[in-house]
């Protein structure tokens, strides 16, 4: 199946044909960076989106929701970064909602076939002034090729903007998938349909209703977003919106092989995206695979992953390319998976670590060559059962505690 999709060279949201974007200066940020972004379809296309549990929300966040689940059809979607708009109460939710109006305004469409994200400080007003004039900015600058632009202006502490498409051969014809995202830090998404901060934007010229995209979405960001982890904290504003406006003429029906190979694409897609995100984590210097196998339950397969990937201890030895393989096993130990550590296997890439629970006889001088790797994999076997479960992580550097320490944006 692989080989009815292919990643396109330099690929954005603007791969897919009927779609542009801009990405523009509007003066939320101290640092004069590009600040904010529009997409665009050029006809009303199908959407849904995914968005964080966190209690707090942001306004940009409940207003989508909303909209997911009563709106038929979109046309764009308005993002800034430099203010999160999230708790600032029910004047941030009238500055969402007169965001998509003013967006609306500008394009000549309907305020509700806008969708809106944030992503910044919390806790501080929109400077609607600022806002407005940069929404109108933003809508004369769109360009069908302008999806790298865009971006590029949903930026915080990244230092690279992360954009990709594929090309998807389906019986009907060839359709494609394209997509941005942003985030560095305060990564630890768990989004969920429908229901800084992770935002990534999705489009397609494929002709796919609400209800498949909403299935493909939530099974996508399952398998994707939702198995990152760079600092352990989940943000108020993570929002994970796509759209499909049909313009290639190319229909996907459920059930059918297109389905499956849409989906599939879709799916490599995300996962391009999210994987570019923990590589560009703040101060990231290890791009860490973890993989467990051999666990009695899924949810104890996800457990003894995420203890991993959130231990300090281990991520702080990672960046210090020490092989202290006891930090991750007592990370599994506490984890809450259900396991004999008698019958614990670990490795490190193809190197043993521990087997029967206990040291497996590697020498230390061998094991401390694997981490100096840019890339490295953390193999767990529980001995359990049959559930497996892979996460992406990374390490924790003295830069993160800095870039942290003095962020404003």
């Amino acid at each position: 199946m692989p080989d009815k999709f292919k990643f396109v060279e330099n690929g954005s949201i603007t791969t897919p044909a009927g779609f542009s974007a801009a990405g523009i200066t509007c003066g939320l940020k101290k640092s004069g960076n590009p600040d904010m972004a529009l997409i665009v379809s050029d006809v009303p296309a199908a959407f849904s989106g995914a968005f964080t549990i966190c209690k707090f929300a942001a306004a940009p966040v409940q207003l989508c929701k909303e909209r997911v689940l009563k709106q038929d059809k979109i046309r764009a979607v308005i993002i800034n970064s430099g203010n999160a708009n999230a708790c600032t109460g029910k004047q941030g939710y009238e500055d969402a909602v007169k965001m998509c109006g003013l967006t609306a305004a500008g394009l000549s469409i309907s305020p509700d076939e806008v969708m809106v994200s944030s992503t910044g400080r919390i806790g501080v007003h929109m400077p609607m002034n600022i806002i407005s004039a940069g929404i109108d900015k933003a809508a004369k600058a769109l360009d069908p090729d302008g999806g790298i632009t865009a971006a590029k202006a949903i930026m915080t502490t990244d230092t690279v903007p992360k954009y990709a498409a594929v090309s998807v051969e389906l019986s009907g014809g060839v359709v494609s998938i394209g997509g941005i995202t942003k985030g560095a830090g305060m990564i630890d998404p768990n989004i969920t349909v429908p229901h800084a901060t992770m935002l990534a934007y999705v489009t397609t010229d494929a002709d796919i209703d609400n209800k498949l995209l909403a299935e493909f979405l939530g099974k996508g960001a399952e398998y994707s977003f939702n198995r990152i982890n760079i600092d352990g904290d989940m943000s108020t504003n993570d929002s994970l919106i796509i759209m499909a406006n049909g313009v290639s003429g190319v229909k996907v029906t459920p059930g059918s092989e297109d389905a499956e190979i849409f989906y599939q694409a879709l799916q490599q897609l995300l996962q391009e995206l999210a994987k570019k995100m923990v590589r560009d984590g703040e101060g990231v210097t290890k791009f860490v695979t973890v993989n467990v196998s051999g666990a009695a339950s899924a949810a104890d397969a996800r457990m003894c992953a995420e203890a991993v990937c959130n231990s300090l201890l281990c991520k702080t030895a990672w960046f210090g390319c020490d092989p202290n393989w006891g930090r991750v096993i007592a990370a599994i130990g506490y984890s809450g998976a259900d396991f004999k550590p008698e019958n614990v296997k670990l490795d490190y890439d193809d190197m043993p670590v521990v087997r029967d629970g206990q040291d497996a006889g590697t020498p230390e001088a061998v094991l401390a060559q694997l981490l100096p790797k840019g890339e490295f994999t953390v193999s767990i076997d529980l001995g359990a059962g049959n559930y497996d479960y892979q996460m992406w992580t990374n390490d924790v550097s003295y830069e993160y505690v800095k870039i942290n320490a003095e962020y404003h944006t």
